[in-house]
């Protein structure tokens, strides 16, 4: 009993040392410092507004009529209309729903090449051991000082020797053979996880493809997710690749449909192109929302340290 009665005695005053420790180090803020926070938040939301000033702009044009935009007019819409998204719509005018279906196809296409291709390579170079490997990863990390312009002439050249031009396969093919950004991201990541993973696995009997496939990829997946979202919002804004290549007009994307629907001086306003701007902006704006924990993840590297 006095033992019992010891140790509720002993438990108080460690609690109550406790709170009078974290009491101690509650300590308020000075007033300099209340100063400065506030400052820094204020010109943190002034930043913010400033960058969120074209995209409220669009958003507002887009609802506006057409004698509101060529005129000074309140940022708000004074006279509200959809004749903007109407315009869109109008398959008369521009079929948008086969520019969005061929979008989203090259997109996935490139998503799944990206994320196959980058994270097989870069397990290679990061957890198998072969002569030449360190070589291979210098020359692939020389590719990313190379502009896209270099070799755009020479790739144009060799797709056309193939009789590809005028198909997807340009647009696609390149995301199936790597990016030199991707390995040198997957790399690292790989690089982060214990080895102690690997020979557990060889113990098992595990193979090199069943490592690769049953315990490292299920730990990238904020890497990889992080690839591929790059990938899909590179494939989603193209619009050089699909101008260079493709020429029927049902196989165009929706950057594509843009540079169509901005040509056609007859017809075009200010509110439809602000219209379409926006419906081609507002999936990457949710992509990233949702995927925005595990983008972060992936950037910074996140995951078990060796």
């Amino acid at each position: 009993m006095r033992a019992n009665k010891a140790g509720k005695a002993n438990n108080a005053n460690n609690a109550s040392n406790t709170n009078k420790a974290t009491v101690k180090l509650r300590k308020p803020l000075r007033p300099g410092r209340v100063a400065s926070r506030t400052v820094y938040h204020i010109l943190l939301i002034a930043i913010s507004l400033f960058f969120f000033l074209p995209f409220f702009l669009m958003i507002s044009t887009s609802f506006k009529p057409q004698a509101e935009t060529v005129s000074i007019t309140p940022l708000l819409p004074v006279e509200p209309t959809l004749d903007g998204y109407r315009m869109v719509f109008d398959r008369n005018i521009m079929p948008f729903f086969t520019y969005l279906g061929n979008t989203l196809f090259l997109a996935v296409i490139s998503v799944t090449g990206a994320v196959f291709s980058n994270s097989i390579v870069a397990y290679s170079l990061s957890r198998i051991r072969w002569r030449g490997r360190n070589l291979l990863f210098a020359l692939t990390m020389a590719v990313m000082m190379m502009p896209g312009a270099v070799t755009m002439v020479p790739v144009y050249v060799m797709f056309s020797r193939l009789n590809l031009v005028g198909t997807y396969v340009p647009l696609i093919a390149p995301s199936f053979f790597g990016s030199a950004f991707a390995i040198f991201l997957l790399r690292q990541f790989f690089m982060g996880l214990p080895k102690s993973l690997e020979d557990a696995a060889r113990i098992d009997g595990c193979s090199q493809l069943g490592i690769y496939s049953r315990i490292f990829l299920p730990l990238m997946k904020p890497a990889l997710i992080t690839i591929g979202i790059f990938t899909f919002t590179a494939t989603w804004n193209d619009f050089l690749g699909p101008l260079i290549y493709l020429s029927d007009d049902r196989m165009f994307t929706l950057q594509m449909g843009l540079h169509r629907l901005r040509s056609m001086t007859f017809i075009v306003s200010t509110p439809s192109l602000m219209a379409m701007a926006f419906l081609i902006t507002l999936p990457m704006i949710i992509l990233f929302f949702f995927a925005q924990k595990h983008f972060v993840k992936g950037v910074t590297f996140s995951g078990v340290k060796a």
